[in-house]
């Protein structure tokens, strides 16, 4: 059979994790049921026999497929060479004269073992990880239907704080006035939220990890995740080590607050409109990274979850329970829940939307905010890279250190200088929610001169009606204030 273009343009795009080449021009080597097993503990994969590392199609001694196609065969079908067998079929290919065997292994249900040891693929290589019992049972887990979040404790419900369950429950009403949750008890809003289960093996019924995660005490928390922690990082300056830290260890409703306060923190506020609606671009990046970051991390892994803010890009990185690898496309995703009790409270209570919509969101919002495109690694680790440009993350405002620019450079002092205005504007017309007067902006702002403020600030947002004045028809009276249109 002649080779197909297909499968030509896979060995031309040469060894991944989904491709694997084997010189074997005579005989299969060991290290090819390693491959086969790691590919069906995986996602699946191609492996080619007769083909050297660099992609060369060396071809199979014509006299030795035979015998190589039924030594394999036999091989994958031996529950002592592998188990649980696989009934996997070398296919014969012939290109430029030259024979080759290509071998399709998909992606089994269940662990396989290769001579009574367990592979796993990563990039380019296949894995041992008998002995890695974190890993072994990070396999087991993405074979499984159950949820480790599903897991049932010992714990009862006295032993969560019943004012997060309060504060879920007024939050879920602002987002819909006749939630259901309003009017059930805490134990019914719970089963509601498949927070409380029958444990399948004991018939006991009890809360469960999300149930903790969610609305634990921090000391219940540790005492069942005692790696339970997110860290988030601010470094500018200090690119080697860090300018700011802060180490989240509590529930995830709060941790989402912390989190979001410390991305505000250190991540200017720019005006953007969304047709003719002034939107926070800022705010709702944030939002869909820390829910992500939060809602779909693999509890079970010891890995440190984090929020990075570099000079030109923040990032986040969670363990993950992978069901693919490599950069995730917006035209073409499927989106897997990978903790769905957590992922549904979240959007009860406004801190996420619907399956799939976190990506298209951070897309459009970051298009808004920095002109690029967000980044979406799948893999045991996921990680969202979104670009920032400059004016994100330039220190702005009075009696601040900025950070040091060259002097010569006008153009990095105009960008600065756009900075601090775009960002002081809006502070100001978010300030003025509720009407303030002027003494009362500039003492928010930390201006003293007032009449170089009104020129510069004041007078450009009243001509703009961005603000409007209380009393309008005495502009200068003691008594005016200035509130957002």
């Amino acid at each position: 059979m002649v080779l197909s273009s297909e499968l030509l343009a896979l060995i031309g795009q040469g060894e991944s994790y989904m491709v694997e080449f084997k010189k074997s021009t005579s005989d299969i080597t060991k290290d090819v049921y390693n491959s086969v097993c790691a590919f069906s503990n995986r996602d699946g994969g191609h492996i080619f026999l007769g083909i050297n590392d660099n992609g060369q199609i060396l071809g199979i001694q014509p006299d030795r497929i035979e015998q190589m196609k039924k030594d394999f065969i036999t091989s994958v079908n031996n529950e002592n060479k592998m188990y649980p067998p696989l009934y996997l079929t070398p296919i014969q290919y012939e290109y430029n004269e030259k024979i080759i065997l290509y071998i399709r292994v998909p992606s089994s249900s269940n662990v396989c073992r290769c001579n009574g040891r367990i592979y796993d693929r990563n990039h380019e290589s296949d894995i041992d990880i008998t002995n890695h019992s974190d890993e072994v049972y990070r396999l087991y887990s993405r074979k499984n239907n159950s949820y480790f979040v599903n897991k049932v404790t010992r714990f009862k419900i006295d032993s969560l704080r019943s004012d997060l369950i309060a504060r879920a429950r007024k939050m879920a009403r602002s987002k819909s006035e006749n939630h259901p949750w309003q009017s059930m008890s805490d134990a019914e809003l719970l089963r509601s939220a498949g927070l409380i289960l029958t444990d399948e093996y004991t018939q006991r019924e009890g809360i469960t990890v999300a149930a903790i995660l969610l609305f634990g005490q921090d000391s219940t928390i540790m005492s069942i995740l005692p790696q339970h922690k997110t860290d988030a990082i601010f470094r500018i300056i200090n690119t080697d080590r860090y300018d700011d830290r802060e180490i989240v260890i509590t529930n995830l409703i709060e941790s989402y607050d912390r989190l979001l306060t410390f991305g505000q923190k250190h991540l200017n506020n720019t005006f953007h409109l969304d047709g003719v609606q002034s939107v926070s671009a800022r705010d709702h990046i944030l939002r869909e990274i820390i829910s992500n970051l939060l809602a779909h991390r693999d509890f079970s892994s010891g890995y440190v979850s984090k929020m990075v803010i570099e000079q030109d890009r923040i990032f986040t990185e969670n363990a993950n329970l992978s069901h693919g690898h490599g950069i995730l496309n917006l035209a073409s995703f499927d989106p897997f829940q990978k903790n769905p009790p957590i992922s549904r409270v979240f959007r009860e209570i406004g801190l996420a939307d619907e399956l799939g919509s976190g990506m298209r969101n951070t897309y459009k919002y970051t298009k808004m905010y920095s002109g690029g495109e967000p980044v979406f690694m799948e893999g045991d680790i996921f990680k969202i890279t979104v670009p920032l440009s400059q004016v994100a993350t330039a220190t702005i405002g009075p009696n601040i250190h900025k950070i040091p620019t060259n002097q010569n450079n006008l153009v990095s002092d105009q960008v600065n200088d756009q900075v601090n205005d775009q960002d002081i504007e809006y502070k100001i017309i978010d300030f003025c929610k509720i009407p303030r007067s002027k003494k009362d902006i500039c003492a928010y702002l930390g201006y003293k001169n007032l009449t170089f403020f009104s020129r510069k600030y004041l007078n450009p947002l009243l001509e703009t009606e961005k603000l409007i004045m209380t009393i309008p028809a005495k502009p200068k009276s003691r008594n005016q204030k200035y509130v957002k249109k």
